[in-house]
């Protein structure tokens, strides 16, 4: 009896042993496919990153961002005699910012509002309707979009390709991403917030300018952040809207070029390989200048 007294108190401190010993593998284990599974999915971004600056970094100098794209035939003979591509991405650049600015100015006060509306109408078969297009919208291939502008302002507006026929383009592509965002962010406000704010016997437009948005302020400058960066690297809609331009225009009825468009033409013709790396580089850089300045534009404003 004693010997089966003893079995009995001893067997669950084994049992108990065995289980912690499993406890700690199977936690070891899932960390290491943790770490395995975030190493997998950081490493083509990495691989990607060190390309660029690896073929990209020696085209970057003071005439990259001064002067407009060279031509086949001064590329081939720098190329021939061991220098770099002279001239830059002037226009591309240029054409970039003045694009995307007017995009922007159409979309982001078009897509502020259509989210408030979303967020106060949540019920409503009119806001459904304008939500599901604004889903399906989102799905759209970019070309679809630059047709688009093509019959929209190229054929009817312009009479001929041009920056605003580009931007309305992009603004389009813009459009799904800040009004959802908006609605999300909405939504994540305290609601005795805009109460206390009524109850105060202020307007409702008040409200929603002086309460809501900047209350929501990070969440929106989010979602305008990612649509911006979305569009920077379109080039279908581009090609069908913008055409393209070997010089500096800032004539929004006239067609411009764009880094992605240059990025396009660079790929055709087998001497300006060098330049797809280095302009590859300065679009990957403009994106994470944006994330870092709306970082502390947040921070600064939580302060």
């Amino acid at each position: 009896m004693n010997s089966i007294t003893i079995n009995k108190n001893i067997s669950p401190g084994i049992e108990f042993k065995d289980n912690s010993v499993l406890r700690k593998f199977k936690n070891r284990l899932f960390k290491f496919i943790i770490i395995l599974l975030s190493i997998i999915t950081i490493s083509p971004i990495v691989l990607i990153l060190s390309k660029l600056i690896i073929k990209g970094f020696r085209q970057i100098n003071i005439d990259f961002f001064t002067q407009v794209a060279p031509d086949t035939f001064e590329a081939m003979t720098a190329i021939a005699s061991g220098d770099i591509i002279p001239g830059g991405i002037a226009n591309g650049i240029t054409g970039t910012f003045l694009i995307v600015i007017i995009a922007s100015v159409i979309a982001i006060p078009i897509g502020i509002i259509t989210g408030v509306y979303l967020y106060e109408n949540p019920g409503k078969r009119y806001a459904n309707l304008i939500r599901n297009l604004s889903d399906i919208l989102q799905g759209v291939p970019s070309i679809v979009l630059g047709i688009i502008g093509y019959l929209w302002v190229v054929i009817n507006v312009t009479n001929g390709f041009s920056a605003l026929a580009g931007s309305v383009a992009l603004a389009i592509m813009m459009l799904p991403l800040i009004v959802r965002s908006t609605e999300e962010t909405m939504k994540m406000v305290p609601e005795n917030i805009k109460e206390a704010a009524a109850a105060l016997g202020v307007p409702y437009h008040k409200i929603i300018i002086r309460v809501m948005i900047p209350s929501s302020f990070s969440g929106l400058l989010t979602g305008i952040l990612l649509a911006i960066s979305r569009v920077l690297g379109e080039t279908a809609p581009l090609l069908l809207t913008t055409l393209g331009s070997s010089f500096i225009n800032l004539d929004v009825s006239k067609p411009t070029s764009a880094v992605p468009l240059l990025i396009w033409n660079f790929y055709n013709d087998p001497n300006m390989i060098n330049l797809i790396w280095s302009s590859s580089l300065f679009l990957i850089g403009l994106v994470l200048a944006l994330n870092i300045i709306a970082k502390r534009i947040i921070a600064n404003r939580e302060k």
